[in-house]
């Protein structure tokens, strides 16, 4: 709800249209959730990655990429527009980013490193 609340808010002001607006704000997280299942998968599965997986702030950045990459395509591709595409790409994900670090460190405080048999199985379970 907070993703859709801020993409909208974002989109209705670059754009002027509720409907495209709308659009974007659907569009855009639901890419970004198809985008966060592989992001979550690859921080559980890649060694290289798990070695720094307790670390939010890294985690955060590397998600912050793709959102950055996510967030420019769907406003370019529904608006034609690349003044749209790099200030939804600038902003909106930068308000949403601030939220995932919070989220995740919330997470983490909630739920202690799981021993690394669990941690593989259960590894995409938030």
């Amino acid at each position: 709800a907070i993703h859709f609340t801020i993409a909208f808010t974002i989109a209705y002001i670059l754009t002027g249209d509720i409907i495209l607006g709308s659009l974007i704000a659907m569009l855009e997280p639901m890419v970004n959730t198809v985008a966060f299942y592989f992001h979550e998968k690859a921080w559980t599965k890649h060694p290289f990655l798990l070695r720094y997986a307790s670390k939010p702030q890294l985690k955060t950045a590397s998600f912050a990429v793709i959102h950055f990459s996510v967030a420019f395509s769907i406003a370019y591709l529904l608006t034609g527009s690349w003044l749209v595409g790099g200030v939804m790409a600038m902003i909106e994900p930068s308000f949403n980013t601030c939220a995932y670090y919070f989220h995740e460190r919330l997470w983490q405080s909630m739920h202690p490193q799981a021993k690394s048999s669990e941690q593989n199985h259960w590894g995409c379970a938030h």
